[in-house]
């Protein structure tokens, strides 16, 4: 099994850089949890419009670890998810919950601490009992997610790494975070990143 607590630890943009600048969920996410950052694999979810059947279905066959990675087929600012769908998935061992839609009971949420990021939050909740699909690829601000992908959340916002990739990337970005560091202390000591990439160079002359 793999361990992604290394990616939830690098965070999205380090992640995002190392993969070749791709994978960025371009949305405008809320960071239900603050603080909060997570990695696992994607277990998603296809809903149909204004119901959230499929988000049962989803948390009921979730791994401990899973991402929860939940749409629908016309997003909406409809709460797909709110406190009792969330302390189920908390109990079933997910590691978080992305919604391109929306949640609720938004208090209660916070105080249960299972990392969530929405597109909206909205009393008006769903319906039950249209079937959607489960464990099918999902677009998501422009970013496809397929089932056991790697998706990556932090206060930055999501992104998605195809799961063959995950080996390749880790080193990278592993590297990429070292060199951030070591940089970090040079720039604390008082250098410029202005002169050190060559910048003034190119503005000056």
């Amino acid at each position: 099994m793999t361990d992604y607590s290394a990616f939830a630890l690098l965070g999205v943009a380090t992640v995002h850089e190392a993969a070749g600048r791709t994978g960025i969920v371009d949305l405008a996410l809320m960071q239900i949890v603050s603080g909060s950052r997570a990695a696992g694999p994607a277990r998603t979810a296809l809903c149909a419009p204004g119901d959230n059947t499929m988000v049962h279905a989803a948390i009921a066959h979730a791994n401990p670890g899973d991402v929860l990675v939940l749409t629908s087929v016309e997003p909406a600012p409809v709460a797909l998810v709110g406190e009792l769908l969330a302390t189920q998935a908390q109990a079933q061992g997910v590691a978080a919950i992305l919604v391109d839609g929306a949640v609720r009971d938004l208090e209660e949420l916070k105080a249960i601490g299972l990392p969530i990021w929405t597109r909206f939050v909205r009393a008006q909740g769903a319906t039950k009992g249209e079937v959607g699909t489960l464990d099918a690829p999902v677009v998501i601000g422009g970013t496809e997610i397929r089932p056991g992908d790697l998706v990556v959340l932090d206060c930055d916002g999501a992104l998605a790494l195809r799961s063959e990739r995950v080996a390749e990337v880790l080193p990278l970005a592993l590297e990429r975070a070292e060199r951030e560091r070591a940089m970090r202390e040079r720039y604390a000591s008082g250098e410029l990143s202005y002169d050190l990439h060559g910048l003034r160079d190119i503005v000056e002359g």
